[in-house]
């Protein structure tokens, strides 16, 4: 009988080892958002959650973890083992505001996470009060210039407060900052006056708009909204400077194996292109996009820079 050759061995194997390892997935996979049921970003991470347990053929469990700001879920995600079993659906509240506006962040948001696919930006309005005399945002800015200290500006949430800032110094204009915590509370006060703007992302504030208790003047996009199309872009208003944006990826433990984040990548994609995903999405104000996982990686980066030098520039005390 012919002795199998060295190469032959070591090849059989590799074919044995490789039949051995664990199929994946092969138990159910755990979601986490840091925000609480209601809002958009738990319908959102939702959506996107069944959708993935379909793509996969695995149960895929949305589990809330919130506070402040989704730190507190970003950063159990970057303690868990790296097996792809723990995914976060992080926005750039963790990923960006929650290390910028703080002294002593929980986690390094570009070393303590895999970056896995960006999933969507949320759509974000500037709204006014109706008792403003401006219908356009060049008549609110014109409005704020010949009153300056004398509007306030509501804000929920750390986007809110960039965006003001960036606006503020674009326009030229000041204005009052009444913080809230959460855009729940505050859209109340806007519609009754006691604040005159603020940026929203809360997709209730459109039928507002319809009923004539609010007014929209801008979308914090790069193009219009296909909830509001009527509705210009910043740029389009005359302000290009405005580049603030709210985005979401989905995000794993640090240093996952690479051929799981090649394998999720590939479903977030392909889920973010379902016509059912994308109208879900649009109706929480989220519009569907995709990435690579080096794309978000980037995004992030260039994000955080961004926020780091608003925040340093507006002069924003450090929590």
């Amino acid at each position: 009988m012919k002795t199998p050759s060295k190469a032959a061995l070591a090849l059989a194997l590799l074919v044995c080892a490789g039949s051995a390892l664990p199929q994946y997935p092969s138990k159910p996979i755990r979601f986490i958002v840091g925000f609480p049921p209601g809002g958009s970003a738990d319908p959102t991470t939702r959506i996107l959650g069944a959708a993935l347990a379909q793509q996969l053929g695995s149960p895929v469990v949305v589990e809330n973890r919130p506070g402040a700001d989704s730190a507190i879920a970003a950063e159990y995600v970057s303690r868990q083992a790296p097996d792809g079993y723990t995914l976060c659906f992080c926005s750039n509240s963790a990923m960006t505001a929650a290390v910028a506006l703080k002294k002593a962040p929980l986690y390094d948001p570009l070393k303590d996470f895999t970056p896995l696919g960006l999933v969507g930006r949320a759509t974000f309005f500037f709204y006014s009060n109706p008792e403003v005399p401006a219908k356009k945002l060049q008549e609110f800015i014109a409005h704020a210039r010949v009153n300056p200290g004398k509007l306030n500006y509501g804000t929920g949430n750390p986007l809110s407060i960039l965006a003001m800032v960036q606006l503020m110094n674009a326009a030229n204009i000041t204005m009052v900052q009444v913080p809230y915590k959460g855009e729940g509370p505050l859209t109340p006060d806007l519609i009754a006056g006691r604040v005159q703007s603020s940026f929203l992302s809360n997709p209730a504030g459109i039928q507002l708009v319809k009923e004539g208790r609010l007014r929209m003047l801008a979308v914090l996009l790069d193009q219009r909204s296909k909830l509001m199309p009527d509705v210009p872009t910043f740029a389009e208003a005359g302000l290009p400077q405005m580049s603030v944006r709210q985005w979401a990826g989905v995000y794993g433990p640090a240093k996952m194996p690479r051929e799981i984040v090649e394998r999720l990548n590939r479903e977030l994609n392909v889920i973010v292109q379902r016509p059912d995903v994308i109208e879900r999405m649009q109706s929480y104000g989220y519009a569907a996009e995709g990435s690579t996982p080096e794309g978000l990686a980037a995004i992030n980066r260039e994000d955080l820079a961004l926020w780091r030098r608003l925040v340093r520039e507006a002069g924003i005390p450090l929590e």
